[in-house]
């Protein structure tokens, strides 16, 4: 079965990859391991000459090929008044890789994808559609425009994923809408870097959020919480991983604060490098308002982090099972009273860095092929062979 998949992903040209394209992110690894479900997979992305070299990963992937587009110019409401002029420009690319698929996945939100969603549910192609937003909060109109489709569609030879977890479906309206968790971890990768921690006094206690830096996130929180924190913890440090449009205002926050050398903002940096940060951590703190299903979470319980975070989306199953500590409410003041426990009790952090391990792999990138595989073989039978 020949896979086509449409996505907003930018890739640029890469002499690294089998294929000839490179992008960042967990992208690549989800593709990779997709691919592996089918004997042929093309990639339909927008490309640019120039990329994120620091954070640069090659697409590979069992008989897998990229059909270059454009890349639509602007953001937000001047990307969205350019789509037709980019349509014009991509819209037979697009429809001739409908038509020559023999199934459709489009990962959303994202314009890429929902043109390649709509255009293999006209055609009538097998579509599978996975939603990478956070499925329990929309607030756009786009947004709830993409929920509807999926829930109206949804069954027969439609296999449409929700990325997040809750106890209840995430539709009241069609059961056939079904969670999947979201991850880039391998179950080597799990082996390499899951050790169980044990305090260390000797040396100053490390703290880390690894995310998109955006309001909402929880940065703030954690930037506000360590005038407290370094009262008890003198040679305390935070690192800040990831770029995004509240970066300068959380450094003008420290600064304000009088512990900006205190925190070092590493900016976006490459999956290796996030491993590598998370291990030399010893507490990550995300006290976010909204998730869908965050991978730089997983990737702390991969280490064997504990992780000290609110309970929303899929949080409270993933730290409930003892990987650490939920807070009734994001405030610094509860995030350093957590932050203090965990640091002041060696054995309650032993545990705790035990359970996260545990945790971590149950949500493998094996299990996640796994598991879109068997939802997929369901609906639409052989897959390959």
């Amino acid at each position: 079965m020949h896979l086509v998949v449409f996505s907003h992903k930018l890739c640029w040209p890469s002499e690294h990859s089998n294929c000839g394209f490179a992008t960042d992110g967990g992208f690549p690894m989800q593709m990779r391991a997709l691919s592996e479900l089918f004997d042929k997979t093309t990639l339909v992305v927008p490309v640019t000459q120039t990329g994120n070299v620091r954070g640069e990963l090659p697409l590979t992937g069992r008989n897998m090929s990229v059909v270059p587009l454009s890349n639509p110019a602007g953001q937000d409401w001047q990307r969205k008044l350019r789509m037709l002029p980019w349509l014009l420009t991509n819209g037979l690319t697009i429809c001739r890789q409908t038509l020559r698929a023999d199934a459709v996945h489009a990962p959303i939100p994202g314009d890429v994808g929902t043109f390649g969603m709509l255009g293999a549910y006209l055609l009538g192609k097998p579509l599978f559609v996975r939603y990478c937003g956070n499925w329990l909060a929309t607030h756009t109109t786009a947004e709830r425009l993409w929920k509807r489709f999926m829930e109206h569609v949804a069954g027969g030879r439609n296999v449409m994923l929700a990325t997040g977890g809750d106890s209840a479906l995430p539709s009241a309206i069609n059961p056939a809408v079904q969670w999947i968790f979201s991850t880039s971890l391998t179950n080597q990768e799990i082996e390499l870097v899951g050790q169980a921690r044990k305090l260390d006094e000797r040396k100053a206690p490390r703290l880390i959020i690894v995310a998109r830096q955006e309001h909402g996130k929880g940065t703030n929180i954690v930037i506000q919480s360590l005038p407290k924190l370094l009262a008890e913890f003198p040679s305390l440090q935070l690192d800040v991983v990831g770029d995004g449009s509240a970066l300068a205002g959380l450094k003008q926050l420290a600064s304000e604060l009088l512990v900006a050398e205190r925190v070092k903002f590493h900016g976006k940096v490459n999956h290796d490098e996030v491993l590598r940060l998370l291990q030399q951590a010893d507490l990550f703190c995300y006290p976010t308002d909204s998730e869908g299903f965050p991978k730089a979470v997983l990737e702390a319980l991969a280490t064997g982090l504990p992780v000290i975070t609110t309970k929303v989306s899929i949080l409270p199953h993933l730290i409930g099972q003892g990987g650490g500590v939920l807070l009734d409410a994001a405030t610094p003041t509860n995030l350093a009273n957590a932050v203090y426990r965990c640091l002041s009790d060696e054995s309650l952090y032993r545990q705790m860095s035990i359970c996260a391990i545990t945790t971590a792999r149950e949500y493998t990138l094996e299990n996640w092929r796994d598991t879109i595989g068997r939802h997929l073989r369901s609906a639409w039978g052989n897959l390959n062979g």
